[in-house]
């Protein structure tokens, strides 16, 4: 009986034994956890408040966020295969909710969303029998002086059509597509530099934020796809002055000129694009210069009767 109860009294000590280390063990990887949890809020905390903030005027967010776009037409002179093509651009800006990890336009506004200015940017001009159908587009975040989030950018011809989408995350990640076998389908990593594409936006926003001296930038998509540049970053140097921005590749030979109004707005009022073209390499200056900037919601504006919208810019 002596010998029962000394096992039984073992038992419970065993059994005891085991829940206290099962307890303890628990309780070191719930605080394991909750550090863990703690650590990865302090570097998300750190990582947003890395970015330093924008301070929009009551007047920018009267203008921007009035639930319509900026639409802007253009006169096109474009350069192309060593003669100029006549053709029209536009300008679309307007403000929007997006989403910082899909990076697409959020279809609902909720609280991880941020907001952008968004650029639309179009051509479209003939080189001999066929056309030429272009549009970029430019994320750029408005609250935070960041890069912007999102370029696309698609070229459509009767030979084919390319198309590149750069996405601003750990590094600027880059998707191309191309008709041609040289280029093709392409997936790369650059560093985070300055974008010319970005610089449209920028200017918008606070055209005394421009880079100006000397620094490394990529430039326009548009720029690289139907040039067939490599898609990287080059030496720049840019200048601004009275409203007018300049950019410069001296190894590309290549210069980009943008006139703006100096007072809000800051409407883009016309810009030239000077490199070589031809086969000779001439270099020769694509111009546009502004026609008409309305605001409207243009997407509403979907019925026969509106589009006396694209005869008052000029776009028909």
């Amino acid at each position: 009986m002596g010998f029962l109860k000394k096992m039984f009294a073992l038992e419970r000590a065993i059994f005891f034994s085991i829940a206290a280390i099962a307890i303890l063990a628990m309780l070191i990887s719930c605080k394991k956890e909750t550090g863990d949890n703690i650590a990865f809020a302090k570097a998300d905390s750190i990582q947003k408040n890395t970015a330093e903030k924008r301070n929009l005027s009551q007047e920018w967010k009267d203008y921007w966020y009035a639930g319509v776009a900026e639409i802007s037409s253009y006169k096109l002179d474009q350069a192309r295969y060593g003669e100029l093509r006549a053709g029209t651009a536009t300008l679309i800006y307007v403000t929007e909710d997006f989403l910082p990890k899909k990076q697409v336009k959020a279809d609902a506004q909720n609280d991880s969303n941020i907001p952008v200015l968004k650029l639309n940017a179009t051509k479209k001009f003939v080189t001999g029998i066929y056309p030429y159908s272009i549009m970029t587009s430019t994320f750029y975040p408005v609250t935070e002086k960041k890069h912007a989030v999102k370029v696309s950018q698609s070229t459509q011809e009767w030979c084919g059509h390319v198309y590149a989408q750069l996405n601003n995350r750990e590094d600027f990640e880059v998707t191309s597509h191309s008709y041609f076998e040289s280029e093709a389908d392409q997936e790369m990593s650059l560093p985070k530099d300055i974008l010319e594409n970005e610089l449209w936006t920028q200017i918008r926003l606070d055209p005394t934020s421009l880079p100006t001296g000397s620094f490394k930038a990529i430039p326009n998509l548009e720029y690289i796809r139907n040039s067939h540049k490599e898609l990287r970053a080059y030496d720049a140097t840019a200048t601004i002055e009275n409203g007018t921005y300049t950019i410069t590749y001296p190894s590309l030979q290549r210069s980009v000129v943008i006139h703006f109004s100096p007072q809000f707005p800051y409407t883009i009022e016309g810009w030239t694009e000077t490199f070589p073209q031809g086969r000779d390499g001439t270099p020769m200056t694509t111009t546009a210069t502004k026609i008409k900037t309305i605001k409207s919601a243009y997407w509403g504006k979907k019925s026969i009767a509106d589009e006396a919208l694209r005869t008052e810019l000029q776009l028909n």
